[in-house]
């Protein structure tokens, strides 16, 4: 496989991002790749109001949302216990 990726001097690709041009081929060989994609599935759970708190104010520290907080910390369990 033959590398398409543009070649560029990183002053001039700083001062192109700075400028607002498109640099995604500097970095992606020419196209915008897409994230993989899972099929999700929506679920509801509960939490106390004091957890809740708890992942807020967690959430808040890393400056992430509430989601992303409770997916990564679930992440995290899940590996542990394999």
């Amino acid at each position: 496989m033959q590398d398409t990726t543009a070649k560029i001097d990183p002053e001039e690709l700083a001062l192109k991002a700075e400028r607002g041009e498109d640099i995604n081929r500097y970095f992606t060989e020419g196209e915008i790749k897409p994230p993989a994609k899972f099929k999700v599935k929506r679920v509801n759970i509960d939490f106390s109001l004091p957890m809740l708190e708890e992942l807020d104010e967690y959430a808040n520290n890393l400056n992430i949302s509430r989601q992303a907080v409770i997916k990564s910390l679930l992440k995290d369990a899940l590996l542990s216990h394999k």
